[in-house]
């Protein structure tokens, strides 16, 4: 009876120590995000914005670190249909930096375990040139940017998370991101 006890107290503080690793791989305390099919856990520090678009699905910020004037966006796209490829769209997102020569470039680009799905984790660094808005001829003009990316693809709808700003605020964010890329789930 006592071993029994002692297995069944075992593996309760095993199942209990998943939840906290879980919970550990944020550098502070979390709250869950619902972009409508997929949820993911950011920082309490990245406050909430008012998406700025319709398709728009969560709009958050993440605070500079000291030394940066620029707050970095984080904006969750969902696209019922999909949006072209995986491929396509890291290339969109490059295309949106310079590099050298002016160049875009090489994103770094691997698969990654979410809770319930597989994430393309996206990063890309330079001189950030992206339209101000989507068809719009005014671009902005960034030196020394970064962009985290994650794209979830399913049969029914495309998610794409962006997140960009300063270098050392994004590489600050960085460990924040890869957290999130692991707690992001799907609705079932």
């Amino acid at each position: 009876m006592q071993r029994r006890t002692f297995l069944a107290s075992l593996m309760a503080i095993c199942a209990s120590g998943s939840r906290l690793v879980k919970a550990n791989l944020f550098q502070d305390k979390t709250r869950s995000i619902n972009g409508g099919g997929i949820t993911f856990d950011v920082p309490t520090a990245w406050k909430s914005a008012k998406p700025s678009s319709s398709m728009r699905r969560a709009q958050l910020v993440i605070p500079p670190v000291e030394g940066d004037k620029d707050s970095c966006e984080v904006v969750l796209f969902a696209f019922p249909g999909g949006a072209g490829s995986v491929d396509a769209n890291i290339e969109r997102w490059a295309g949106q930096f310079k590099g050298a020569n002016d160049a875009p470039p090489k994103p770094l680009s691997k698969v990654v375990k979410g809770q319930n799905t597989e994430v393309t984790h996206v990063e890309i660094s330079g001189r950030y040139v992206a339209p101000l808005m989507p068809g719009s001829r005014e671009t902005v003009d960034k030196l020394n940017y970064k962009l985290l990316g994650a794209i979830v693809v399913t049969p029914e709808v495309s998610y794409f998370l962006k997140a960009v700003g300063p270098d050392a605020t994004m590489k600050s964010a960085s460990k924040d991101f890869d957290a999130l890329i692991a707690s992001m789930k799907l609705a079932e």
